[in-house]
């Protein structure tokens, strides 16, 4: 008996049953007991085919610039082979927006889809379709997805959207989009994929009308249960939705493994795990190639990260330590000879090369902190002002421009052969998000007018929609200034049904500059809220779609544009501004500016020092103590309490007297 008692312990300690929990679980694995694979993954790619920021790119040389396809490429081919030595699947993923963002993205209104076409030639794996594919429409999108191969190439990179909802006689149904897949890796797990769209990401997607779009969470159970039928061990979804959208996904659906998300732009350094979910983002533009490394053990179902064993980051970062592959910089290269021929036909020959420096400057521009008023917002809303003010030959009062088409900041260049210059393409990038009805690249500007106290809703909407919907539609401004409370936005949330009330008195002052050029004086005239006298707007034409409906929510908040003459504008259409017979975008008004700037001792355009710092625009401060909010739910629930009171006694009294009778 004592024997035998001897060699239990032996078994157990030799099979680490006898050790505490925490040793056994954390005892490394081998691919033997389980099956290890690596995911890696991009997204919020942005049409970023080159280096960022382009002034400072040298092949020749060392310089700071992240990102490019081309060095994409070779990371990937580098993890690959390495990987295949240890007979390790990769898996390589994007949840979503490839397109939109940078001037090559113009090149899908030309019948090319250099995003995809690229990714392709890399070897993604599957994509998703994000919120900026429906930039120029889904038409649009159709012929692009076309262009870059589908519905043939769907065999090699996979397109998912499970929960796109389009037409059933839209051409995006012929284009080999898919639920759902299974993928069988060499070592035999089978990867089951499903693509979403989320919440957010559908709210600022107002091109993709007529394409309607599933609810979230209801799609994802059902892509999960299909999976599962389908004989899936594990199951990865691709999302552009964001991290917190991702982890309440996660928590209401139980049964995914792997959420690789996109929309926000954030760089998840560590993965966010929700119950059993690791949801990862790898920022935005190539700056970083996501790489999750784990194992599935097929006894238990479970799939684990491994990047802590192997010391692998989970965010790898395209610098100029990675060198570029070959064939994916000769794609790069032809297509941007195709985008430098597209922007000088498009500009009349003003600008023939996206390298070729516009203005210098020794400062960054900076669009930080979000829901503020900043210096970039700053510059992009006086470029449209001051240049909408030379083509129409009148004096424009205000300009305006929401947070969410401003993406990014000026930073001029740092290496000897770039020193405070800014380039086309870097600033470019910044503005040159969305189509006009010409089908050329860029939102228009649009020359309006309201009346002065239309002007004052116009400010109360600044407020209030940043205040319900966040930094996307906060609003830069040129040619006025304001003090608000963004606490004094909404007077209350009802409770129950959870709908905000407005209190249309988040504005404490507002003004209209009375200077010429740049605010660089104090000459300001007091708005008067009941003003009936016409003033002279401009913003692009995006932002003035949505106005008409601020009244239509609001009726107190109601804005009508009109001409001159005051008359209703009832095609947006004809209130675009034209130059030369062609629409005036918002990049161009910004790219001229920039070259317009005042000359320095070269005889160079040099940002004003006025951007630098930001001049007093937008001014917040605290109007009411917050005990004013407590206040105003007292009053409204004892209003609902004696309404409610009322309409008791009267249905008592309604009711006695049909008793009585």
């Amino acid at each position: 008996m004592r024997k035998l008692i001897i060699i239990t312990l032996i078994l157990l300690v030799a099979t680490g049953s006898f050790l505490p929990s925490t040793q056994a679980e954390t005892a490394p694995a081998t691919q033997s007991d389980e099956l290890f694979f690596t995911i890696l993954h991009t997204n919020d790619e942005h049409s970023a085919l080159s280096p960022f920021p382009l002034v400072d790119y040298n092949r020749e040389e060392q310089d700071p610039t992240l990102g490019g396809f081309a060095r994409l490429a070779q990371a990937v081919k580098d993890i690959r082979t390495a990987k295949k030595a240890t007979n390790e699947p990769v898996l390589l993923l994007s949840a979503g927006d490839y397109l939109g963002g940078s001037p090559y993205s113009w090149l899908a209104l030309s019948g090319r889809a250099p995003e995809l076409t690229i990714m392709r030639k890399i070897g993604y794996d599957a994509v998703i379709i994000g919120n900026h594919e429906y930039d120029y429409g889904p038409e649009q999108l159709a012929q692009y997805l076309a262009a870059a191969g589908y519905p043939e190439s769907g065999g090699g990179t996979l397109l998912l959207a499970s929960n796109t909802r389009p037409p059933s006689s839209h051409t995006l149904n012929d284009l080999g989009i898919k639920e759902t897949a299974v993928l069988t890796l060499p070592n035999g797990l089978k990867v089951g994929l499903f693509g979403l769209i989320g919440i957010d990401a559908v709210n600022v997607a107002p091109s993709a009308a007529p394409v309607e779009f599933a609810d979230q969470v209801e799609t994802a159970r059902e892509m999960v249960a299909a999976l599962k039928n389908a004989g899936a061990d594990v199951i990865v979804a691709l999302s552009h939705s964001g991290e917190d959208e991702e982890a309440a996904l996660a928590q209401a659906v139980p049964g995914i493994d792997v959420i690789v998300g996109g929309h926000t732009h954030v760089l998840l350094e560590e993965p966010i795990v929700a119950g059993k979910t690791i949801i990862v983002q790898a920022g935005e533009n190539l700056r970083h190639l996501g790489c999750l490394e784990l194992a599935y053990n097929p006894k238990t179902g479970d799939v684990r990260l491994r990047n802590s064993e192997t010391g692998k980051p989970y965010a790898i970062i395209l610098d100029d330590s990675i060198p570029e592959d070959p064939d994916i910089a000769g794609m790069v290269a032809g297509y941007t000879s195709d985008l430098n021929a597209l922007v000088a036909e498009i500009t009349g020959g003003r600008f023939t090369d996206i390298t070729e420096t516009v203005a210098w400057c020794d400062f960054p521009v900076v669009n930080t902190p979000i829901l503020q008023e900043t210096p970039f917002g700053n510059f992009v809303t006086d470029a449209m002002r001051l240049v909408a003010e030379e083509v129409t030959g009148e004096e424009v009062h205000l300009a305006f421009q929401a947070n969410g088409t401003i993406r990014g900041s000026i930073i001029p260049g740092t290496c000897p052969w770039s020193l405070q210059q800014v380039s086309f393409y870097d600033l470019a990038s910044l503005v040159g998000l969305g189509v006009g009805p010409d089908g050329n690249a860029g939102y228009p500007l649009i020359s309006a007018y309201l009346t002065g106290q239309e002007l004052s809703r116009v400010f109360e909407l600044q407020v209030l929609l940043a205040e319900l919907m966040g930094d996307t539609y906060f609003l830069q401004i040129s040619g006025g200034r304001m003090t608000f409370d963004r606490g004094r936005a909404v007077l209350l949330t009802l409770p129950f049904v959870d709908l905000p009330i407005p209190t249309t008195r988040a504005v404490e002052s507002a003004e209209l500059y009375s200077g010429q050029g740049i605010q660089d004086t104090d000459e300001y005239q007091k708005l008067n809220k009941k003003d009936q006298q016409l003033y002279h707007v401009v913003t692009d034409y995006y932002i003035a779609s949505f106005l008409p409906m601020a009244g239509e929510m609001l009726p107190s908040l109601e804005l009508v544009l009109k001409d001159k003459e005051g008359n209703p504008i009832e095609n947006l259409d004809d209130a675009i501004i034209y130059r030369n017979g062609r629409e005036l975008k918002v990049w161009q008004a910004v790219l001229e500016y920039a070259a317009l700037q005042p000359q320095d001792s070269d005889g160079n355009p040099r940002i004003s020092d006025y951007y630098a710092k930001t001049s007093g625009r937008l001014i917040q401060h605290s109007i009411y103590p917050p005990m004013w909010k407590g206040l105003a739910l007292a009053i409204v629930l004892l209003a609902s309490f004696l309404v409610l009171g009322v309409h008791k006694l009267r249905q008592k009294r309604k009711n006695k007297k049909i008793s009585d009778s």
